[in-house]
């Protein structure tokens, strides 16, 4: 899953990033309300993690605007601020979580992911298609029960996959999810990426479940052979 981090103090931020990143999230950092906008408008994320005090303005103040633009991807506030009333009035702003610096990598990522399986939201702590499963709070994938043994990058392509399941997903939409701003892609990145992932479920089994749609993308879908 592909987080924004929207924190002023660069050295918090990137180690924010940094552990959620060992933890399976792609990560991208905005140190400020503007550069949130303009990172916002070129690409799709899954959750933010909003600091409140902003260079250039409020946070609360902040995702109180872009709510009302229609911004629906969950936020969780991360931030110094502890009073009451100050937890009251991020929650009431906008955010779906508030939580207090500082926090552990481990209880941060939980956060992230337990937003994820609120309604109307996409995440399920297990993704099944067919005989393949895959545990999102685990980071394992299993097919048969079996144990697949998956890169960082190839666990994320996988879950991205599963979720999308019977539905054509874009070249596009795997390099948003799969590679953060810092990252450098080459032209066949995504090409090679499934190739592995397909080599992967082949070797545990799971044959004929991973497609390439000429034109339009990849597909998952349950289609094993009898």
């Amino acid at each position: 899953m592909r987080i924004l981090i929207i924190e002023d103090n660069r050295h918090l931020a990137d180690l924010t990033a940094e552990g959620l990143t060992r933890r399976k999230f792609v990560c991208d950092c905005a140190y400020s309300a503007a550069e949130a906008d303009l990172v916002l408008g070129s690409a799709q994320y899954d959750a933010l993690i909003l600091d409140l005090g902003l260079p250039d303005g409020d946070g609360v103040h902040w995702i109180k605007k872009r709510r009302d633009a229609g911004l629906a991807v969950p936020v969780l506030m991360l931030t110094a601020r502890s009073s009451l009333q100050q937890r009251v009035d991020g929650l009431d702003g906008g955010a779906d979580d508030y939580v207090v610096k500082p926090v552990e990598a481990d209880e941060l990522a939980a956060r992230i992911r337990a937003l994820l399986r609120r309604p109307g939201a996409r995440a399920a702590p297990v993704l099944e298609v067919g005989s393949l499963s895959y545990d999102t709070s685990a980071h394992r994938a299993r097919y048969q029960g079996k144990a697949i043994d998956l890169s960082p990058r190839e666990t994320s392509l996988l879950e991205l996959l599963m979720r999308e399941a019977g539905a054509v997903v874009r070249r596009s939409r795997i390099e948003n999810a799969l590679y953060s701003f810092r990252d450098e892609i080459s032209p066949n990145a995504v090409d090679a990426a499934i190739s592995r992932l397909r080599r992967r479920l082949e070797e545990c089994g799971a044959r004929n479940m991973l497609h390439t749609i000429k034109g339009l993308g990849y597909l998952l879908e349950d289609r094993e052979p009898c």
